[in-house]
């Protein structure tokens, strides 16, 4: 009986250690997050803006973790697959992504349920405002030559491209033309696969205005192809530092822009929250990303947690509006 005791009681201490055991490693798991690599999504494709934007996000990032974060490129589906990516994601800390500002769009257009709502929003990483172009002979001087033009010509005479029907670039254009009184396809959409090849059009002679971020319009101006009138933005481009804002010859004017930030699944516990938010606002504030997003143009703008998960709300809202205004609102 003495020996049974002994056995059970050494059996039962051995249980309690080893579940103490267990407990203590799961505390000590959680408290050395990240203890393995991270993977952060990307909803497009490589070579591209975001991409871009992504990469040295994970490169420096890795610095401040001390573990790897490596770019995953989840296309597919006009940005639907990378997000539902993110948002299905355990949520753990050890899969992130980059949202953009198409997941304040796509619900509206009936393409996928998601919504900014869908996700633990972590920082706001970059924030590009959309410019307007014509080409480099054209005889618009400046912005209020070009919107007095638009207003006397027949509807569907002048033609704009950019990007596809409901893209970012449209629903600008279509914002700025509701401003000065007028329906929403006043100006012809043309649709294209990018700001790039509608520059080349418009460089071309084949459209007369692309309204698309003064970076992406960068190579055209450079080349002497191009002009920018103004930038639709209450602040001037510090690496533009000639093209004047709307605001400066026209009054005040909201316009939604391309938009990046950082977030995780519904759910990410609060502890990781903190140590993913510290690290990225390290990364904000550090040499090396300041130094990549303004040598290509790039804006940055930083928010936090519930004031980006605010500004996504606000994108969504504009969004729906300008969208439902051009007709292209399914929801």
């Amino acid at each position: 009986m003495t020996s049974f005791t002994r056995r059970g009681f050494i059996a039962s201490a051995s249980t309690v250690f080893a579940g103490s055991l267990v407990g203590l490693k799961a505390s000590f798991a959680q408290s050395t997050y990240p203890s393995r690599p991270i993977t952060l999504i990307c909803p497009w494709g490589a070579g591209g803006g975001t991409d871009a934007t992504a990469r040295i996000i994970a490169q420096v990032l890795e610095q401040k973790l001390g573990q790897p974060v490596n770019v995953v490129n989840r296309t597919g589906g006009n940005g639907v697959v990378g997000h539902t990516a993110i948002s299905t994601a355990p949520p753990d800390g050890y899969t992130i992504g980059l949202l953009t500002v198409e997941i304040a769009m796509m619900h509206w257009q009936g393409m996928t349920e998601l919504t900014p709502r869908s996700y633990t929003p972590l920082s706001l990483m970059n924030v590009d405002a959309p410019a307007i172009q014509v080409k480099a002979d054209s005889p618009y001087k400046n912005i209020k030559e070009l919107a007095d033009a638009i207003k006397a010509a027949p509807p569907g005479k002048l033609k704009a491209s950019g990007t596809g029907q409901g893209g970012i670039w449209h629903l600008a254009l279509v914002g700025w033309l509701q401003s000065l009184g007028l329906p929403p396809n006043h100006v012809a959409w043309v649709p294209s696969n990018g700001a790039a090849p509608g520059m080349q059009d418009l460089a071309a002679g084949g459209i007369d205005i692309v309204p698309c971020s003064l970076p992406e319009a960068r190579p055209m101006i450079d080349a002497g192809r191009a002009k920018s009138l103004a930038i639709l933005a209450s602040e001037r481009n510090p690496q533009f530092p000639n093209v004047p804002t709307l605001d400066e010859q026209m009054g005040p004017h909201k316009s939604v822009g391309v938009w990046r930030g950082i977030a995780g699944p519904k759910g990410l516990p609060a502890d990781i929250q903190d140590k993913l938010t510290a690290a990225l606002k390290e990364v904000y504030a550090s040499k090396e990303y300041t130094d990549f997003m303004s040598g290509r143009g790039f804006g940055i703008k930083w928010a936090e947690r519930a004031e980006f998960g605010q500004f996504m709300d606000e994108s969504d809202r504009q969004m729906g509006e300008a969208m439902k205004a051009a007709g292209l609102a399914k929801t």
